[in-house]
């Protein structure tokens, strides 16, 4: 039986998601994103061509595949008309396949203000935001002063819309010195994105139930990753919404029986942007060459990551904090050129060997990571379609990845093609190839 499947970030974000779910939205017929803003970055190859999604959801570039953007996604639309036409002129056409949930809240010019000004009064504590608007947009929703989708409908000048942002706007002006913002523009800006942006709205969750009743499957997609979650992640030093499973619930208005499967992905080695600890941080020629062999560079910003080397433990953690079924290791390729790899099992804490992600800040930063060491592969695994195919020590590298994390490794990655993916079958994607229509190979 075919089943609806979440695809979640099992480490820091930027994980390979994306291509992950290019991937498996063959077999579905709703992609629906739950969460985050266009601070994500999901890069699509396929053949020549790249794709570089923030807002959209990956399954846009299949055609006949219904997109949903859901309550939980705070929504520039600015940033997502940019989006829309940037992928017209690469012939993808989003034409009716698009719903967005009138409740997902809307992201204003003040937000960005807002955001670099808290981040750079933090000074060394900041957290390495995009300054994209996202956190004040999320901050405004718990306030319960944030604009919805719905609300850019009100046209009539002395309406609640008129008079959320008159006040959101005042309270702007008091914050930012040096410059005033007249509320009349931005409510005439907010007006004029409405009429753009009416043609897509609509009860995002009573589309996914009826699609969800008359049979069809639906893959739920995340942006960021677990170790950015607002309530599991790294705190502070975390994004602004819940990109783990839980999430999906809140921010599509879907029940948790809806989830029949849930996929992380993880690369076959660990990064990071922004700040905050990352226990396994290389530092010198392996972090650099690790990252250029990779292009480890935002898709969103174009910002360096920072690498290093895989962490069970960190994703152990996100196997148990979204139950995950199966995970989905990625640019196992860039791992080709080194003789030895190291594979963190556990943390050293004043004399103490951690094995599970410690929840005190303090605490993790002052961990050292304890590695057991495996063989390089003297062959590449670039472009490798079997998993017999894969030199001896690549294997016996997955099959410890396994071991030490928890769960089966259902697909691998060994380039940034769509093509280049060997997908195993068991666990996870049994269940999901009911038609065996996408190709597979048994480790």
């Amino acid at each position: 039986m075919r089943v609806n499947i979440a695809v979640i970030g099992a480490q820091w974000g930027d994980e390979g998601k994306g291509k992950i779910v290019d991937l498996l939205t063959r077999h579905v017929s709703v992609v629906a994103r739950y969460q985050g803003g266009h601070n994500a970055g999901h890069t699509v190859n396929v053949g020549d061509a790249q794709f570089i999604l923030h807002l959209l959801p990956s399954g846009i570039l299949h055609a006949g595949v219904r997109c949903v953007i859901g309550n939980g996604v705070v929504v520039d639309p600015e940033a997502l008309f940019i989006e829309i036409e940037t992928l017209s002129r690469q012939g993808i056409e989003v034409d009716d396949r698009l719903l967005i949930s009138d409740k997902a809240h809307v992201i204003l010019p003040y937000h960005r203000e807002l955001e670099v000004l808290a981040e750079a009064r933090r000074g060394d504590r900041k957290i390495g935001t995009t300054s994209r608007g996202i956190g004040p947009s999320y901050e405004d929703k718990v306030a319960r002063r944030g604009i919805r989708i719905a609300d850019l409908a009100d046209g009539a000048d002395d309406g609640p819309l008129a008079a959320a942002i008159r006040e959101n706007v005042s309270a702007r002006n008091c914050v930012v010195g040096g410059t005033e913002v007249d509320w009349r523009a931005v409510y005439a800006e907010a007006r004029s994105v409405w009429e753009r942006l009416e043609r897509w709205v609509g009860d995002a969750s009573l589309f996914l139930a009826r699609s969800m009743d008359e049979g069809a499957c639906v893959l739920f997609e995340g942006a960021q990753g677990t170790m950015l979650d607002i309530d599991h992640g790294t705190y502070p030093f975390v994004t602004s919404s819940n990109g783990t499973v839980g999430g999906i619930c809140t921010g599509l208005g879907v029940g948790p029986k809806a989830i029949g499967g849930v996929l992380g992905i993880a690369k076959a080695y660990t990064t990071r942007v922004g700040e905050g600890p990352l226990p396994t941080e290389l530092h010198g020629d392996v972090g650099n060459q690790l990252r250029e062999s990779g292009r480890e560079y935002g898709a969103s910003t174009g910002r360096p990551r920072r690498c290093g080397w895989y962490d069970a433990v960190v994703v152990r953690y996100a196997v148990r904090v979204n139950g995950l079924d199966a995970i989905a290791v990625t640019k196992l390729d860039v791992l080709d050129a080194l003789h030895e790899i190291p594979l963190c099992t556990g943390y050293r804490y004043r004399g103490e060997v951690l094995t599970e992600f410690p929840s005190n800040g303090t605490v993790l930063a002052a961990c050292e990571p304890v590695y057991e060491t495996l063989p390089g592969w003297s062959s590449p695994t670039a472009g490798v379609r079997r998993y017999e195919d894969l030199p001896p020590e690549a294997q016996s590298y997955l099959e410890r990845i396994e071991a030490v994390t928890g769960v089966p490794i259902a697909i691998v990655s060994t380039g940034a093609d769509r093509a280049e993916t060997i997908v195993v079958r068991e666990g996870l994607i049994d269940r999901w190839q009911a038609d065996a229509a996408m190709p597979a190979s048994v480790s």
